[in-house]
C-alpha cells in the first residue's frame, strides 16, 4: 500500500518519467521485433523448405515413365535420400482408380491392412507391385486412388496412419488440380513431416481399332513427403541466438540511457543541490555555468537574490538609522528632572513600543526560503554566555541539540528566539534550564524548559501580549515573548506553552517547517 501511494509522488518527477518511458520503450519495442523477427524467419524457412520439395517434385517427374497405362520408375533414384531406408525424405506417386474398379469400394481399414502387406514387398518396377487402393475423398475431387510407387526410403514405415487421417480430414494428405501443388503437414511415426502434392498428367496419342487417333490420359499425383526435424532445428537456433542477442542488446540499451539520461539530467541535479545549499545558508548564489536553457533561469535567480539581498540590508539599515534617530530625543525626554511619574512611564512605553516594532520589521521571514542557519551556532553562544549573567542562584543549561538542525531563517531571528526564551527561562528557574533541538518528520522541534514555579494554564496567552508579565519574572519590560509570537508567526510556525514533565516548571515548545 506504502508503493503504491508512492508511485504518484513518484510520477511526478521528470527523471523518474524519463527512466520509465526508455525502459517501457526498449522492454516493449525489443520483444515485438523479436516476435517479428522470428515469424518472418519461420516463413522464410517454411518457403525455402516449399521450394526444396518442389525440386524434388520436379526430380521424381524427370525420371517417371508411363508405357501402355503403367507406370514405370527406376529402382535407384539420383537423390540418394530415397534410396536409403526412413532417410526423412520419402517420395510417393498415387492415381486415381475408376469407379468399376474391383477394389473401389475398399474402405479405409482394408485399405490400411493392405498397404501395410504393401510396404513389405519391395519391388523393382510398378508393374510387379501389387495395387493398394485408397477411398480418398477431397473436397475439390470425390475420387478413389491407389498407391503406384513408393521410394524405397518409405519401407519399414506405416503409412496407413497417416493416410487414414488424410482420408477422414480430407486435407491432411493433399491431392491438388492437375498442375498445381498444394503444402502440408502430416504426423509420420509420431514426428512432423512436410508434405508437398503436385498432379500432373501424359498425355498420348494412340489409333483405336479402326485405326482413327484417341488421346489417351494418365493423371497421377507425386508426394514429397520430409522429416521437419531440420526445419525445426533452424527455427530453434535461430530463436536462441536471436532471443541471447535481443537480450543483451536489451541490457545494453537500458544502460546506456541511464548513462545518457544522466548526463543529460546532471545539470538539473546540479541545480537542485545549489539551491538547497542557498536554502540552508550555506551558498548565497547559484553557480551560472549551466547548459543553454538553464542559464538564463540561473542568472535571473541570482539576480533575484542579489535584488532581495540590497534591499533586505537597505531596509535594516534604514530601520537602524531611525531607531538611533529616536534614541536620543527619548533619552533627553527621559532625563528631565521635572518629568511627572506618568509621563517617564509613557515615554518608556514608546522606547518598548519602538524597540518591538524595529525587532517585526526587521524579521528575515519574509525571504526565509533562502537563508538557513545551524542551530547550535545559535544556541552555544547563549548556553556559554548566559550563566554568566544569572550566577546567582547559578543556573546550568543542559543542551541537546541535533548538530544537523537548521533553522530555515535569519540567524538574528533565531537569536532573538532563542534569547528570548532562555532568559525568561534562566529568569524563572531555579537552578536548572534544558535546551532540546531536534529534527522530525520535516519539522525543526526546539524545546526550553526550567525547574522554576511554572506558569498558570490562565497566563498562557497572556503572556505573550505586550506589556504582559508572569509573577514568577522579576525583570524585563514584558515586551519578549511577544517579540517571540510576532517572529514565530512571521514564518509561520508553532508556540506552545505547558508544564515541564521533567523539571516541574515552564515548557515553551517552537515548531518550524524544515
Amino acid at each position: 500500500m506504502h508503493r503504491i501511494k508512492r508511485l504518484p509522488q513518484l510520477m511526478h518527477s521528470l527523471k523518474a518519467r524519463l527512466i520509465i518511458s526508455a525502459m517501457l520503450l526498449v522492454l516493449v519495442l525489443l520483444p515485438i521485433v523479436g516476435v517479428t523477427l522470428n515469424d518472418a524467419f519461420k516463413l522464410q524457412v517454411k518457403s525455402a523448405s516449399v521450394k526444396e520439395l518442389k525440386a524434388y517434385v520436379y526430380s521424381i517427374l524427370a525420371v517417371t515413365e508411363v508405357d501402355n497405362q503403367q507406370l514405370l520408375m527406376p529402382e535407384v533414384l539420383l537423390e540418394n535420400q530415397f534410396n536409403v531406408i526412413q532417410s526423412g525424405l520419402y517420395a510417393l506417386i498415387t492415381v486415381p482408380v475408376k469407379p468399376s474398379a474391383p477394389l473401389a469400394t475398399d474402405t479405409t481399414d482394408n485399405f490400411a491392412a493392405k498397404l501395410v502387406e504393401n510396404n513389405a514387398i519391395e519391388s523393382k518396377a510398378v508393374e510387379s507391385q501389387p495395387t493398394t487402393l485408397v477411398q480418398q475423398t477431397n473436397p475439390s475431387n470425390n475420387s478413389t486412388r491407389k498407391v503406384a510407387w513408393r521410394s524405397n526410403s518409405l519401407l519399414g514405415i506405416d503409412l496407413s496412419a497417416a493416410i487414414t487421417t488424410a482420408v477422414h480430414t480430407a486435407a491432411i494428405f493433399p491431392q491438388p488440380e492437375k498442375g498445381q501443388g498444394q503444402f502440408s503437414e502430416i504426423m509420420l511415426n509420431g514426428e512432423p513431416h512436410l508434405v508437398y502434392g503436385f498432379s500432373a498428367s501424359f498425355e498420348t496419342e494412340q489409333f483405336n481399332k479402326l485405326g482413327q487417333p484417341q488421346l489417351t490420359r494418365f493423371p497421377f499425383t507425386v508426394y514429397i513427403i520430409k522429416d521437419q526435424s531440420d526445419y525445426q532445428l533452424q527455427v530453434e537456433a535461430f530463436n536462441q541466438q536471436l532471443w541471447r542477442w535481443l537480450l543483451i542488446l536489451m541490457a545494453a540499451l537500458l544502460s546506456i540511457q541511464l548513462l545518457w539520461l544522466w548526463w543529460t539530467l546532471k545539470p538539473l541535479t546540479r541545480l537542485q543541490r545549489e539551491l538547497a545549499a542557498i536554502e540552508n545558508g550555506h551558498a548565497k548564489q547559484l553557480d551560472e555555468h549551466y547548459p543553454t536553457e538553464l542559464n538564463a533561469v540561473a542568472k535571473q535567480l541570482n539576480t533575484l537574490l542579489n535584488t532581495e539581498q540590497n534591499q533586505r540590508k537597505r531596509y535594516r539599515n534604514a530601520l537602524a538609522d531611525l531607531a538611533h534617530s529616536l534614541k536620543t530625543p527619548l533619552a533627553v525626554i527621559q532625563s528631565q528632572k521635572d518629568l511627572s511619574p506618568q509621563s517617564f512611564e509613557q515615554v518608556n512605553q514608546i522606547n518598548r513600543i519602538i524597540g518591538h516594532q524595529l525587532k517585526r520589521a526587521q524579521s528575515a521571514a519574509g525571504s526565509a526560503w533562502h537563508l538557513g542557519v545551524a542551530v547550535v551556532e545559535v544556541s552555544d553562544k547563549l548556553v556559554r554566555n548566559l550563566p554568566k549573567i544569572y550566577c546567582q542562584p547559578r543556573i546550568t543549561i543542559t543542551e541537546d541539540v541535533d548538530r544537523k538542525a537548521v533553522f530555515k531563517g535569519d540567524a538574528s531571528d533565531l537569536t532573538e528566539i532563542l534569547g528570548n526564551l532562555l532568559d525568561n527561562a534562566c529568569k524563572a528557574a531555579n537552578a536548572q534550564v534544558l535546551l532540546q533541538v531536534k529534527t522530525e518528520q520535516a519539522q525543526l522541534m526546539i524545546t526550553i524548559e526550567d525547574d522554576g514555579m511554572g506558569i498558570d494554564e490562565a497566563l498562557h496567552t497572556q503572556i505573550f501580549e505586550r506589556g504582559t508579565r508572569a509573577d514568577t519574572y522579576q525583570q524585563g519590560h514584558g515586551i519578549g515573548l511577544a517579540i517571540v509570537r510576532d517572529l514565530v508567526d512571521s514564518y509561520q510556525g508553532q508556540l506552545t506553552v505547558s508544564r515541564s514533565t521533567a523539571l516541574g516548571g515552564a515548557k515553551f515548545q517552537l515548531i518550524f517547517a524544515v
